[in-house]
């Protein structure tokens, strides 16, 4: 079975430097570990992808289709379809004094985050400081090197359902799937997260991300409950909404219990009125029935 475009795949991969060997990135934990570049914040184990929506870098995205699932790969790739050419242009020099001022001691070898004059933040790496001049490369660390990846295609997404919750767990790796209810149809998907324990921010930008990689794949109409909207409410908005709410509530459940007096007020009424009028019937029976009598006594002795 080959990989296609847009389809959803799980698969295990190392990257290295062809120049020296060295291991940048891997979802295998062991080799992480051996290589040097274990997190504790990292998530290791086979990820899953939406191949050609950019969720690895371009040259592997392009490589990955047409392969086979099931079977391993080595895949070279230049520095253009990796992480870029060097450009000279994105080494810069500034006084030691803008980095002072940010409470920053550069040396050579120091990772920094620069904001420039329109507000817009540079990671770069210190390469040199003299002469109250810091030169500052900001190129990726990886550019102009020839990368090499080891990739393995474990599985092909199939079911609907699936490739959803693949594509939430590449997004929002840490949620809880019990919690959540997804419903599939032609054109549309909604997503229910339910009461999550995570970061209000992260499940933001969980579900801005994964809006992107479900039109990705062609559905036109994506729901999330909660919404992006109502995640990045105020809390004070919050507070006063379930105050408004709770006031509903309370008004609703006074009008129902109003409607039930008034009710059972009624049915009292109803059965005082019919408890007299009984009454009435039976006096009126009784003041006949001595006129009655004598009727009947006189008729028998007319007949003697």
């Amino acid at each position: 079975m080959k990989v296609a475009k847009k389809d959803v795949i799980r698969l295990h991969y190392t990257g290295k430097i062809k120049e020296t060997g060295e291991i940048f990135d891997t979802t295998y934990e062991d080799v992480a570990k051996e290589a040097g570049i274990y997190s504790e914040k990292g998530i290791y184990g086979p990820v899953p992808i939406a191949v050609g929506a950019g969720h690895v870098i371009k040259g592997l995205d392009e490589a990955l289709e047409g392969l086979e699932v099931g079977k391993k790969y080595t895949i070279e790739l230049p520095p253009e379809k990796a992480f870029g050419k060097r450009d000279p242009k994105l080494i810069k020099t500034f006084t030691i004094g803008q980095f002072r001022r940010q409470g920053i001691y550069p040396f050579p070898g120091l990772d920094v985050e620069i904001e420039t004059e329109s507000g817009k933040k540079l990671k770069g790496r210190v390469m040199s400081v003299s002469s109250g001049r810091v030169r500052v490369d900001f190129n990726h660390p990886y550019a102009g090197k020839t990368v090499v990846y080891e990739v393995e295609i474990l599985e092909k997404i199939d079911d609907p359902i699936e490739k959803v919750k693949a594509l939430i767990e590449l997004r929002i790796p840490r949620i809880d799937f019990e919690k959540v209810q997804i419903e599939v149809g032609e054109n549309d998907v909604k997503i229910d997260f339910g009461e999550q324990t995570i970061d209000p921010r992260t499940l933001v930008l969980g579900e801005i991300l994964l809006e992107s990689d479900l039109k990705f794949l062609g559905y036109e109409k994506i729901e999330f409950k909660p919404s992006v909207e109502e995640l990045l409410k105020p809390p004070e908005a919050k507070v006063e909404e379930e105050l408004e709410e709770e006031a509903k509530e309370e008004v609703k459940a006074e009008t129902e219990e109003k409607a039930e007096e008034t009710k059972e007020e009624a049915e009292e009424t109803t059965g005082t009125v019919k408890e007299e009028t009984t009454k009435e019937e039976k006096i009126e029976e009784q003041e006949k029935k001595p006129e009655e009598s004598e009727e009947e006594s006189k008729a028998s002795q007319d007949r003697e």
